[in-house]
C-alpha cells in the first residue's frame, strides 16, 4: 500500500511540472519569470508622421493629449482615446451627442485656447489642432515651440486644404490613428463613416437639377459665405450646387449684388458665434437687397451647426441635414 501512495505522489508531483512548463510556454519568458511584460512590437515601433511643414516622429502613442477644436476633438473621442487625453478646447456649439460621455470624462482647458502655461501645467505631450490658429499667434505656440518643450502637434490637413474631401477627412484619421496605434478603430471609423453617407446621399432624387445653394455664414455689408471649402463638397453630396463653388477659396468674401444676380433657391445658414441661427435669418428678410433672392421669397432656409459642418466625423449627419431641407418630399419616410 505504501509503494501505491510513493508512486502517486511521484505522478502527481511530475504532472504539476509538466503543466507549469506549458503553461510558462505560453507566456512571454519575463512574465513567467513574473516580470512586468514589454508593449508589443505594435506599440514600440517608431511611427513618423509628416504635418504642418514638421516632421513628427512618435517612439511611442501619446498618453497626455490635448485637442484644440471641436472637430478634432470628437474625432479623438470616436476613436476611443478619451483616456489618452488630459484636456479639451475650443467648442463651438453643443458635442456630439454620442460623444458626450466621452467628453464628459475629460478636463476642459479653456473656453478658446489655452495658454501655454496650461498645457505644460496638464503635462501634455501631444496637441491636436483643427485650424491653422491653434498654432498661430494667438494659439498656444508653434510647432517648433511646443517641440522644444517636447510636445508632439498635429494640425487637421483637411481643414487647412483647398477643396477637402470625404478622403481627406479619412486621411487624417488615419494618421492619428497610427498615432495612436489604434489603425483598427480607425478603418472601422471610415467605413462606419462611408456606409453612413451611402444610406443618405441613396435616397437623393435622381431626376432633378442641383439646386442653388448660399452658405451664410455671417455679414452685414457683404457676405462672408463658403467658397471651396468643406461646405462646398457637402452640399454638392446633398445634392445641391454652391453658387460660389467657382471661386478659388476656402471662406470667402462677396457683395450682396453678386449673391442677388446668383439668386439662390436655399440659404444654408451656419450656425454659431454670438449671433443666433434665427438672428441671420431674420436679417436675410429684412435685407434691401437679399430679400429679393428666391430662397428669401420662399423661405428656405438651412440650419447647420458649425461643428457639423467641420471636417470631422459628423459628415453623413451634416449631408442628411442639408439634402432633408434640400429636397424634403425625398426624406418623409
Amino acid at each position: 500500500m505504501k509503494k501505491w501512495k510513493h508512486l502517486w505522489l511521484v505522478f502527481a508531483i511530475a504532472l504539476i511540472a509538466v503543466l507549469g512548463a506549458c503553461n510558462a510556454k505560453d507566456k512571454p519568458e519575463s512574465a513567467a519569470k513574473g516580470e512586468k511584460v514589454e508593449p508589443s512590437q505594435a506599440e514600440t515601433t517608431e511611427v513618423t508622421i509628416e504635418n504642418n511643414g514638421t516632421t513628427q516622429v512618435y517612439k511611442e502613442a501619446p498618453k497626455k493629449a490635448i485637442s484644440l477644436n471641436q472637430h478634432v476633438t470628437e474625432i479623438m473621442f470616436a476613436l476611443g482615446l478619451e483616456d489618452s487625453m488630459v484636456g479639451t478646447a475650443y467648442l463651438d456649439d453643443k458635442i456630439y451627442e454620442p460623444l458626450q460621455a466621452a467628453y464628459d470624462k475629460v478636463p476642459v482647458l479653456a473656453e478658446k485656447y489655452p495658454t501655454k502655461e496650461q498645457v505644460i501645467d496638464a503635462g501634455a505631450d501631444f496637441l491636436y489642432g483643427g485650424w491653422k490658429s491653434a498654432f498661430g499667434e494667438k494659439g498656444v505656440g508653434t510647432p517648433k515651440e511646443l517641440e522644444a518643450l517636447g510636445i508632439h502637434t498635429y494640425l487637421h490637413t483637411a481643414s487647412n486644404m483647398t477643396k477637402p474631401t470625404l478622403d481627406d477627412i479619412f486621411t487624417d484619421i488615419r494618421n492619428i490613428a497610427k498615432i495612436f496605434r489604434v489603425e483598427d478603430r480607425g478603418e472601422a471609423l471610415i467605413e462606419k463613416m462611408t456606409k453612413d453617407v451611402d444610406a443618405v446621399r441613396a435616397k437623393l432624387p435622381q431626376d432633378k437639377k442641383e439646386l442653388r445653394v448660399l452658405v451664410f455664414d455671417s455679414g452685414d455689408k457683404d457676405v462672408f459665405t463658403a467658397a471651396q471649402n468643406f461646405m462646398n463638397e457637402l452640399v454638392s453630396m446633398a445634392g445641391g450646387k454652391n453658387i460660389f463653388g467657382d471661386v478659388e477659396s476656402g471662406w470667402t468674401t462677396v457683395s450682396k449684388e453678386n449673391v442677388v444676380e446668383r439668386n439662390p433657391e436655399v440659404i444654408v445658414v451656419v450656425d454659431y458665434g454670438e449671433k443666433t441661427a434665427e438672428e441671420k435669418i431674420n436679417f436675410l428678410k429684412n435685407d434691401p437687397a437679399l430679400k429679393e433672392t428666391e430662397a428669401v421669397k420662399n423661405e428656405r432656409f438651412v440650419i447647420l451647426p458649425l461643428s457639423a459642418a467641420s471636417e470631422g466625423v459628423r459628415a453623413a449627419e451634416a449631408i442628411q441635414v442639408l439634402a432633408k431641407g434640400f429636397y424634403p418630399e425625398s426624406f418623409k419616410n
